[in-house]
């Protein structure tokens, strides 16, 4: 017996280079608050049951959060735990670590965390301060690269098996 849900949870094809085109399509955001709750809240959950619900919700909130400062202005506001409907004070904090990386980073754009991603010169220190945060692993590095759109799908299907 089948139900609706299924078929999304289907890994897709993988095309002649051996990569799941439609994870990047699924996985990346144009919002810096989605990517950055999203990396937050991957670890050890199920993707479409926890993460990507509490995702779009965060980004149907607060649509003018796709910039790391207004992301900063809405998360000063108390309110992302009721947004994105989670309690855990260890995830709010990871949430906030990473927004804080990337406002010393001067990254505020999708584009411009991408853009850092794809240059050498700038990468290796931005990885650097993304590890130092608490719960930020090699694969949490790589997660944050597909959901910008700079690392294949395979970080993300990497990540999925976190769950």
């Amino acid at each position: 017996m089948t139900n609706d849900n299924d078929a999304a949870n289907l890994q897709a094809p993988a095309d002649p280079l051996g990569t799941d085109a439609s994870t990047d399509v699924s996985r990346g955001w144009d919002h810096i608050g989605a990517i950055i709750v999203d990396a937050t809240l991957q670890r050890r959950q199920n993707y479409h049951a926890t993460v990507k619900p509490r995702v779009e919700a965060l980004i149907a909130a607060w649509p003018d959060a796709a910039t790391t400062s207004a992301f900063r202005q809405r998360l000063d506001s108390g309110k992302l735990s009721d947004v994105i409907d989670w309690p855990s004070p260890g995830r709010l904090a990871q949430i906030e670590d990473i927004t804080v990386v990337f406002e010393r980073q001067g990254i505020d754009t999708v584009t411009e965390l991408r853009d850092a991603l794809g240059d050498p010169a700038k990468r290796t220190g931005l990885r650097e301060a993304l590890a130092a945060v608490r719960h930020v692993s090699p694969k949490t590095l790589d997660y944050i690269g597909t959901l910008s759109g700079t690392v294949p799908g395979a970080a993300a299907d990497a990540a999925a098996q976190e769950e």
